[in-house]
């Protein structure tokens, strides 16, 4: 009986173009493509972090599809939706090493007891790789950011619309308005008055 072969980082760098995967158990995870309103967040994320970056010049901000390489047990890899970096550049490389700082944005197969099991374990692995805080962005349900920390993991700080979210000490002093990671047609349809 044939033993099936353990994937490995090369195979994380020929997964088609446009794609995304984490090495995860010795397999590859592929993901699928964000829809309208996680994209749309995520972007929101990045833009603001970016910005961030740029006049602080802590660190960088990386946009989804950004392959960090970890060394857990379990876990080779992580593709958050966005991230905040402080470590050196890797030029066509993956980074190497954990963001301080991720994003990771629910799709609408991301409810139930079983995936929230899912990202308890992605956020617990993050944290043993070094991240300090990892957003749990809810644009499709509750409409919220969950933001857990290392220091406390199992109870986030949650922000919703009208407030604005943090992600300390990842990103000192950096902030972004839950509001802000909406559609903006969809924002505009919960502040007009209903007839």
């Amino acid at each position: 009986m044939p033993t099936k072969r353990e994937a490995t980082v090369e195979d994380l760098y020929k997964v088609p173009e446009n794609g995304k995967a984490e090495l995860v158990n010795g397999e590859l995870v592929l993901m699928p493509l964000a829809g309208d309103a996680h994209a749309y967040a995520g972007g929101e994320i990045f833009a603001s972090l970016r910005e961030y970056g740029r006049v602080t010049r802590r660190g960088r901000a990386f946009a989804d599809n950004a392959g960090f390489l970890v060394n857990l047990p379990n876990r080779r890899s992580f593709a958050p939706d966005a991230a905040f970096y402080t470590g050196p550049p890797f030029g066509a490389k993956f980074i190497e090493g954990a963001p301080i700082f991720a994003a990771e944005i629910r799709s609408s197969d991301d409810y139930g007891p079983a995936a929230e099991r899912a990202m308890a374990r992605k956020r617990a692995d993050y944290f043993a790789a070094g991240t300090l805080v990892v957003w749990d962005v809810d644009v499709l349900r509750e409409a919220c950011v969950r933001v857990y920390r290392v220091s406390d993991p199992e109870n986030p700080t949650v922000y919703r619309r009208g407030a604005l979210a943090e992600a300390e000490p990842a990103v000192l002093g950096w902030t972004l308005a839950v509001d802000e990671l909406f559609l903006p047609e969809e924002s505009e349809q919960r502040s007009r008055p209903s007839h």
